[in-house]
């Protein structure tokens, strides 16, 4: 495998294009066929033509309103079909876990920081230091969408990430002076394999427990298929927890961590700015949740890793707040509705795309497509030919703006 750190991944400050990105999803995009041919798709007429998860999108997600109520309550429009995993898939019961939103995405966001080549842009552009809040929420509106909106919105979202990564995520890492690329496979498997271990560590360690181990290969496997919709080579996927862990400690001599990835650590861990404003009742307790919610986070973390970021806490810590959060998080999820009050309040613009599963409502349809299928039913380049014709100059740029 090439050098992880010769290149990074913007997923988690894919909001610095978040207006592009739905502007784009209301109107034109590029897009080619079988031969990567460029083709151009028509802006929509109606707004009814769009995928049930995009419909009643602005043009920022983050202007959506936090009102949990209304996904817990009100109308929600079914999904067009199961997408890519479907209501017996682990993918689901992980991810969709009341400790995916509080605490998996800050624990994957966090590590990933240690590439330097990625921390190096999330340094440049300053996104997470100007507006984290919004940030944590596209990049969790993103994800859930892979993992549980229909097979349309999954592949034209894909398509259009890779082309705002071929724009946005390009530059020189200035302490080696060696260019980074967005879309390089290694990175985006460095991202993909972070944000998988780190759901299902949070899950663990504060949810159900250990999955057997027929579902832990199922896991990988339903990581393999998400794999596609990024520029990876879903056969470099591990299948086994042994196998995540040999390619942690693969990459391991090429972490490190500078002023700026501890800074970057800090912030991401700072749940004053990554959590929405309190209910009034609970505004009293806010500093004592904060420091709750960082510490928990941090003890799910590597020692090794804590050392090398220059983050500590004592074990005694450790163990009480991974006490305390495990029956915070078993309460939590005894209720469907609860659990999607929290998604709903930290992630406004995930709630369109997780309420229809979390309320159990049926998709229009109930295939569960492979992610070739959907590439070629809705006639969109997959992220590696959306690569490969925007290097070779075959394929024309996404209009999108800085």
């Amino acid at each position: 495998m090439a050098m992880l750190g010769r290149s990074f991944t913007v997923i988690h400050v894919i909001s610095s294009t978040g207006r592009q990105m739905m502007d784009n999803q209301t109107g034109a995009t590029d897009s080619v066929d079988a031969t990567g041919t460029a083709g151009h798709s028509p802006q929509p007429a109606d707004p009814a033509q769009l995928p049930p998860a995009w419909r009643g999108w602005r043009n920022e997600p983050t202007q959506r309103k936090r009102n949990p109520m209304r996904w817990v309550r009100g109308p929600v429009e079914p999904a067009k079909d199961y997408g890519f995993f479907g209501p017996d898939s682990v993918t689901w019961r992980v991810w969709m876990y009341p400790t995916a939103h509080l605490l998996g995405f800050s624990r994957a966001t966090t590590i990933e920081e240690l590439d330097p080549f990625l921390v190096a842009a999330v340094d440049h552009t300053g996104k997470i230091y100007h507006d984290l809040r919004s940030r944590y929420d596209h990049t969790c509106a993103y994800f859930i969408t892979v993992m549980v909106g229909d097979s349309e919105t999954v592949v034209k979202s894909s398509s259009l990430l890779a082309k705002i990564h071929a724009k946005f995520g390009q530059g020189i890492e200035p302490i080696s002076g060696l260019p980074y690329e967005a879309n390089n496979p290694d990175s985006q498997l460095w991202i993909l394999l972070t944000a998988w271990h780190s759901q299902l560590k949070v899950y663990e360690m504060l949810g159900p427990g250990p999955l057997s181990e027929a579902d832990e290969r199922r896991y990988w496997n339903e990581c393999a298929i998400a794999a596609e919709f990024q520029t990876v080579d879903p056969d470099k996927v591990p299948r086994s927890r042994e196998g995540v862990r040999a390619y942690f400690e693969e990459v391991r001599p090429r972490m490190a961590a500078s002023e700026a990835t501890q800074r970057a650590m800090n912030q991401l861990m700072s749940f004053e700015r990554l959590y929405p404003p309190y209910p009034r009742f609970l505004k009293p307790m806010g500093w004592l949740l904060n420091k709750f919610g960082r510490a928990t986070v941090l003890a799910t973390i590597p020692h090794w890793q804590r050392d090398l970021a220059d983050l500590h806490q004592s074990a005694l810590v450790d163990r009480l707040v991974i006490a305390m959060g495990r029956r915070f998080y078993r309460l939590v999820a005894r209720s469907r509705l609860v659990s999607l009050f929290l998604v709903a309040w930290m992630s406004p613009s995930s709630a369109p795309v997780a309420a229809p599963m979390m309320r159990g409502i049926p998709p229009e349809s109930d295939e569960i497509l492979s992610p070739a299928e959907a590439f070629r039913r809705y006639n969109m380049p997959t992220p590696q030919q959306v690569r490969a014709g925007l290097n070779a100059g075959t394929m024309s740029r996404t209009p999108v703006g800085d």
